[in-house]
């Protein structure tokens, strides 16, 4: 069985390349501007002229967010670009946070939608995939991507973040207990209640995660999803994914520079026997395939796209600045557990027996970096509330705070 060269590459290529890829900011390309920021955030002249690339960067996109994925990291970047570049985002309506999410989406989960009849450049908060409704929303020219991780990492995730949601999960001692015989715990009644518990990729993406495992099906789901999406990234290649999307929206690499959000505590992590990773190749068989096929075409198109050693140089460029932005922003330049967060309104939400990281920020900022520094950190709840703020002034705020500094550059 094919087990997907990617497993065997290694991308982690950690010497130095140098000092003069530490300072870099990059601005915008083409008809955006580009908006001040603090100095350390800033890049140098003879940094402006190096290497610019003949391509327009593309501002109207579309992520599905699927669940324990590493989606929260990339939903921040892309929520950053969107207030960056003055762009709309197409945000959940009135007092939801998601859109519409386990039910298909349709338009009337937006926002605006209903009155404002115009199409918005970004949409990535958690939805069902349902691409007829979601084009009527979005421009014609809109960037599909969505992102996959190993289910095997993935159902063990999603086991402790939902342990108190999923009866399936809730029912069983541990995930090994749970695996070792699914059925006695995963229940037909409960089907819309335990979405986290089967397949749940294949359900984001808008199919049946019950579905029987016949491969002409599956086969036809592949094509579709290839046809629905111009890029599939994979999250237990991360920075790689980063690479390969700044490289496929031709943004600058300050754009794709992120701390990793919504990460969980290791003493949390269950450890799966042999015998269960097995299992859940079985018992998760639709996205276990999904994962197989779009990762094999992910290493495909880095390589005929990027090449496997510019590729390493340009991780190890994107390690670089994020290192430095983590010296610059972060005390102690770490995640630290959901109670020694000093900043509530940068509070992570905290769901079943996992423990959220956040982060805590140097108390020397300026206020320009401080608040740059502040969105880099920003839970993706804080954040979309934020936006919503600014998208929609006249209306009621989401039930979620964020800090004040954000209030203040509103009004300027």
């Amino acid at each position: 069985m094919l087990e997907i060269e990617a497993l065997t590459f290694r991308a982690v290529n950690k010497r130095s390349l140098g000092a003069d890829l530490q300072k870099r900011s990059f601005p915008a390309r083409g008809s955006m501007k580009t908006h001040g920021c603090a100095s350390r955030f800033q890049k140098s002249s003879a940094e402006l002229l190096a290497s610019p690339m003949p391509c327009q960067a593309k501002t109207n996109i579309m992520f599905l967010k699927t669940h324990k994925t590493a989606s929260s990291t990339i939903l921040n970047i892309l929520f950053r670009f969107t207030e960056k570049h003055k762009l709309t985002a197409a945000l959940p309506a009135g007092q939801e946070f998601h859109l519409g999410y386990p039910q298909r989406f349709i338009t009337n989960f937006v926002e605006g939608f209903q009155t404002r009849k115009q199409n918005y450049n970004i949409m990535c908060n958690h939805l069902r995939f349902n691409p007829s409704e979601v084009r009527k929303v979005m421009a014609k020219n809109t960037f599909y991507f969505s992102i996959l991780r190993n289910p095997i990492a993935l159902l063990e995730s999603s086991y402790v973040y939902y342990k108190h949601v999923a009866p399936a999960f809730s029912r069983s001692k541990d995930l090994n207990e749970y695996l070792a015989s699914p059925l006695k715990y995963y229940l037909k009644e409960d089907y819309m209640s335990n979405i986290y518990a089967k397949n749940n990729m294949w359900f984001d993406f808008g199919y049946d995660n019950n579905a029987e495992d016949n491969e002409k099906y599956i086969q036809s789901i592949l094509e579709e999803t290839e046809e629905n999406f111009h890029l599939i990234l994979i999250a237990d290649y991360f920075d790689e994914s980063m690479i390969l999307l700044k490289r496929t929206l031709c943004w600058d690499l300050d754009d794709v520079i992120y701390f990793k959000l919504n990460s969980r505590s290791n003493e949390t992590v269950q450890t799966l026997t042999p015998e269960s990773k097995e299992r859940v190749k079985k018992w998760c068989s639709l996205d276990w395939k999904l994962y197989l096929h779009f990762n094999q075409s992910f290493w495909k198109r880095i390589e005929e796209t990027i090449g496997f050693e510019e590729l390493k140089k340009e991780v190890n460029d994107l390690r670089m600045r994020q290192k430095e932005l983590m010296e610059t922003c972060l005390l102690n330049q770490e995640a630290v557990a959901k109670d020694h967060i000093k900043d509530k309104a940068l509070l992570p939400f905290q769901s079943g027996m996992a423990n959220i990281l956040g982060y805590n920020l140097r108390q020397d900022l300026d206020n320009e970096t401080l608040k740059n520094c502040q969105k880099m950190v920003a839970p993706e709840l804080q954040y979309m509330s934020y936006l919503y703020s600014v998208q929609y002034p006249h209306n009621e705020r989401k039930p979620i705070n964020f800090p004040k500094q954000w209030s203040s550059s509103q009004k300027t």
